[in-house]
């Protein structure tokens, strides 16, 4: 049984905390949903943190409509020719986006930190092209959303789904930086 909240605030000791988003936008991905889990937080000012968190999971679920809308919007005027569906293909783990003038096969791996989305198979026109030719744009694309997350959080797993893409975060034991560290923590 978890101590009532306000002993929680007296305390500055906080032992679970859950938020979930609506699922419409996450920074630049549309369709994006979190459902956050935070455990053990404990605010304690000292002159390198603002307190500690034991425990954050996070599980991130991209629907593929929310995947082609993502797309459409990062790739100025031609968006929507480019992308004008996305397919999941949860048997090999690949997403296909395709549009009038192009098919792209990309697989969702974890890479680093974060997620990056490897091209499998790229056609346009009806014919095939180096892979290369786009991966380094997707890899930019794919980074600006899941890497460079404050307290250590990095993925641990991605999933293709017959309705998108779904992924796990986490992080153990973060020290909460202070607001000069990092602004976003600067009111805590």
């Amino acid at each position: 049984m978890a101590p009532l909240l306000l002993w929680q605030v007296a305390t500055r000791h906080f032992t679970n905390i859950s938020v979930e988003t609506a699922g419409n936008q996450i920074r630049d991905a549309k369709g994006m949903q979190i459902k956050l889990t935070i455990q053990n937080v404990r605010l304690k000012n000292t002159p390198n943190s603002r307190g500690t968190i034991g425990a954050l999971d996070a599980t991130i679920t991209w629907s593929s409509e929310g995947i082609k809308e993502s797309v459409q919007n990062a790739i100025p005027i031609l968006g929507a020719f480019v992308t004008s569906s996305v397919v999941t293909h949860p048997a090999d783990g690949t997403v296909e986006l395709k549009g009038l003038l192009n098919n792209i096969t990309a697989k969702p791996i974890v890479a680093g930190k974060g997620l990056e989305l490897q091209i499998i198979n790229f056609n346009t026109l009806g014919f095939s092209l180096p892979k290369e030719t786009v991966q380094s744009t997707l890899n930019e694309f794919t980074s600006s959303l899941t890497k460079n997350y404050p307290l250590g959080i990095h993925a641990d797993s991605v999933q293709v789904t017959s309705t998108g893409v779904v992924s796990r975060f986490s992080t153990r034991d973060a020290a909460i930086p202070t607001g000069i560290q990092n602004p976003c923590f600067s009111h805590i």
